[in-house]
C-alpha cells in the first residue's frame, strides 16, 4: 500500500489514498478494540444497503491499527457549501434527506444509543448532582430502535462525480432515538461556527421528519454532555454550555 496522498488528518488518525481504496491509519494510543468496533459498525451499516464505502480489510501498517474501504471520487457536502454559500439551504435540505434515508433502517446487532450515552454522561467533567439528573433525563426519553450515524455533519456526506451521497464515518453509530442524531448535527454546525446553517437544518429536520422542535431540543443537554468527554478543550467547554438542566 502506497502512503504517499493524504487525504485528511483528523484526531489520532490519518487519511490516505491509493488507487481506489481508501486507508484510515491510527495513531499508536487507538486501542485494538476501538478500531476494531469502528470496522464491525461499519460492517453491519454496510448490511443495510445504504449509499457507503464498503470496507475491504483490517491491517496493520508500520505497528499501526487501519481500515481499508473504498476511495469515494467527489466532494464533501462542507466543501459544497462552502463554494455554494446562496444554495446553502438547499444543500442543507439535501443534508436532512440523507438522514432521514439513514433512520429509516434498523441495524439490531448496533450497540443502544442510551446505554453509549449514559456511559459518555458518567464520564462528562459535571457535578454528580447534574449527572444524576442528566441519567434521569436520558432515561425518561422514549426508547427507539432506528439507525443514528452518531456524527452525522456535512463532512461526513461525499457527493460522487456521479451525483450519488456516500455516507462515512461510522465509527459512532447505534441503535435509538433519531431526535437526538438530529441533536448531535445542530451541535456539530454550532461547533463549526455555522450558527446559521444550524437553525435551518433544525427547522428542516423538523418540518421534513414531522418532528416537534422543543423534542429534538429536549435532547441537546443530554447529547452535549455525552459529546463533551471527546474532543479539545475549546469544544469540550462550548458543549458543557449547553448542559442547563436546571431551564430544560
Amino acid at each position: 500500500m502506497k502512503l504517499d496522498r493524504v487525504i485528511a488528518v483528523r484526531n489520532n488518525k490519518t487519511v490516505y489514498r491509493d488507487g481506489d481504496k481508501c486507508i484510515k491509519v491510527f495513531n499508536e494510543n487507538f486501542s485494538k478494540a476501538m478500531v476494531l468496533n469502528e470496522a464491525l459498525n461499519q460492517a453491519r451499516v454496510e448490511e443495510t444497503g445504504l449509499s457507503m464505502p464498503k470496507i475491504h480489510e483490517v491491517t496493520t501498517i508500520d505497528g499501526k491499527w487501519a481500515i481499508v474501504s473504498d476511495y469515494i471520487k467527489g466532494k464533501t457536502l462542507a466543501q459544497i457549501i462552502s463554494e455554494e454559500p446562496e444554495n446553502a439551504e438547499k444543500w442543507i435540505k439535501f443534508f436532512v434527506e440523507q438522514q432521514l434515508i439513514i433512520h429509516s433502517k434498523t441495524c439490531p446487532m448496533l450497540s443502544k444509543l442510551k446505554d453509549k450515552m449514559n456511559s459518555k454522561i458518567s464520564q462528562a467533567e459535571l457535578a454528580a448532582t447534574v449527572r444524576y439528573d442528566l441519567h434521569t433525563r436520558l432515561e425518561g426519553m422514549p426508547k427507539h430502535n432506528k439507525l443514528c450515524h452518531g456524527d452525522f455533519n456535512t463532512s461526513n456526506v461525499i457527493i460522487a462525480e456521479d451525483g450519488t451521497p456516500f455516507i462515512i464515518d461510522w465509527a459512532h453509530a447505534t441503535q435509538g432515538n433519531a431526535s437526538a442524531d438530529a441533536a448531535r448535527s445542530y451541535l456539530c454546525f454550532w461547533l463549526d461556527g455555522d450558527i446559521g446553517g444550524a437553525d435551518i437544518y433544525l427547522d428542516l429536520f423538523c418540518s421534513m421528519s414531522g418532528t416537534d422542535m422543543k423534542y429534538v431540543q429536549s435532547w441537546m443537554p443530554i447529547v452535549a454532555a455525552s459529546q463533551s468527554v471527546k474532543g479539545n478543550a475549546k469544544e469540550r467547554e462550548f458543549l458543557l454550555g449547553w448542559v442547563n438542566v436546571v431551564d430544560q
